[in-house]
């Protein structure tokens, strides 16, 4: 194991008790060093939140379901794992496709033990909500970080929907005793999230009667999107979606789009690199997701949207993107939601933008895979920013990345995020516990590193 004191250096961003005893267990280290070029023409691999739910609807399709671009990361492994527990036969992944032989929503049988779902909350909150109206009962595990992940959430709705489910004192496990016969509700949404809107529409495919989920913000629409795809109808109002559950979905073919929250890292890395030119082939611009976009906009970045068109329901473009100046902005709060994943690889922009830079509308962030408020603010402040953590989100002076040593505290966006700063600060930067890159971005060093960065794995060097 490297020694951060030996080096002269010591980890800047704190951790829970669990994190630390995890990063004990499993130490893994990267360092970016800065480069002065970038230009290149890439793609980055399937859209995270589409691979999870063609895997899903696949699965309780009628009939087989042939995907191609689907992200072979771990997070999405373990949806694919979970289905072929409950005795769905899927082939591959094999070059991100993947052949899916759906059992009907009927057809699932009970696994022989608990599902972990590993660093997933996706896998466990989606699940709960399919889970929640079987014939048998079933435990969702998940990770050291999932297990701080709070699921009441979703157990509190379902359970009036009339589920069964007991969680440890409102986080993870999961254990859900599967009530057939759940009753359709009309439920309005506390705050804004995509994941808690899938797990209840979810549910309510099985309910009796009708399932209403009242929105009271816009969150990404990938599962209505992919309803419409797999035949299974639903309706939609202004801010409310309407399912029923007497329908069936019926197996189809899909190509599932890059990833915008991928894309995301090498916008912001050609945005900040001095004359660099680069095109993201392929990318997923579901106008849910468009909100990093629209923020580099604002702060000046040169981004065009080139070539868009539909694959299925979901459409796509080809995005270009040369370096600019940014400045600071107060971020409104109505993009909050589309951009809440990219938040990350936005404070390096912001970082490196001049002028003060203002985000407030997101303690969502503090419960994702790690607080990533207070990690993103602590790792900042190691490399030299005037950075302040705010209850909901942050104050960002932009100013000169040093270089130095931070801590992802094992959260593979704020790793990835950090990566993308050492390419663009003075000296290098050693990103600690970066081994959950894999769970999204399985392919991201070797990408970076196609387009002329330079990241390294540091246990090549001990």
């Amino acid at each position: 194991m490297i020694d951060m004191q030996d080096m002269g250096l010591a980890p800047s961003s704190s951790c829970t008790e669990l994190e630390r005893d995890e990063r004990e267990i499993l130490p893994h280290h990267l360092i970016s060093a800065p480069i002065s070029s970038l230009h290149g023409d890439i793609q980055v691999p399937g859209d995270k939140s589409i691979s999870h739910r063609a895997i899903i609807l696949g699965a309780i399709a009628k009939g087989i379901t042939t995907v191609q671009g689907f992200l072979d990361g771990e997070d999405c492994l373990r949806t694919l794992t979970a289905f072929q527990m409950m005795g769905v036969r899927i082939e591959g992944p094999f070059n991100q496709r993947v052949v899916i032989h759906g059992v009907g929503k009927r057809g699932l049988v009970k696994p022989l033990g608990p599902i972990d779902c590993g660093n997933s909350g996706t896998t466990m909150r989606l699940l709960a909500g399919i889970l929640a109206a079987q014939s048998f009962s079933t435990q969702l595990t998940g990770d050291k970080s999932l297990s701080n992940r709070p699921m009441e959430r979703i157990a509190r709705p379902l359970m009036h929907m009339g589920a069964e489910i007991t969680t440890c004192e409102g986080y993870p496990p999961l254990t859900i005793h599967g009530v057939p016969g759940l009753d359709g509700m009309t439920y309005e949404m506390p705050h804004a999230s995509a994941q808690v809107k899938s797990c209840l529409l979810l549910a309510g495919m099985y309910a009796f009667g009708e399932t209403r989920v009242i929105e009271t913000g816009h969150t990404r629409d990938h599962t209505e999107r992919m309803l419409t795809t797999f035949s299974y109808p639903f309706r939609k109002t202004d801010n409310a979606i309407i399912i029923q559950g007497s329908h069936e979905c019926q197996a189809t073919d899909l190509v599932i789009p890059g990833d915008m929250s991928s894309a995301a890292f090498f916008i912001v890395a050609a945005t900040l690199i001095p004359n660099a030119e680069l095109i993201i082939r392929n990318v997923g611009v579901n106008p849910a997701r468009m909100g990093m976009i629209h923020l580099l906009k604002r702060m000046g970045a040169s981004i065009e949207i080139l070539n868009k068109r539909l694959w299925g329901e979901e459409p796509v473009a080809d995005i270009q993107v040369r370096s600019a100046p940014l400045e600071g902005i107060e971020i409104p709060a109505t993009l909050v939601p589309s951009a809440i994943d990219e938040f990350p690889i936005i404070f390096i922009a912001a970082a490196c933008a001049k002028g003060q830079t203002l985000l407030h509308g997101a303690k969502e962030l503090r419960y994702k895979e790690s607080d990533r408020i207070q990690v993103m603010v602590n790792g900042l402040i190691a490399l030299g920013i005037d950075a302040h953590a705010l209850d909901d989100g942050v104050h960002i002076r932009g100013g000169i990345l040093r270089g130095g040593v931070v801590d992802s505290c094992h959260d593979h966006r704020v790793a990835m995020a950090f990566a993308i700063a050492g390419a663009a600060a003075e000296s290098p930067v050693t990103i600690l516990n970066s081994e959950a890159i894999v769970t999204s971005f399985p392919t991201f060093v070797h990408t970076a590193n196609q387009l002329n960065m330079a990241i390294r794995d540091l246990k090549h060097d001990e």
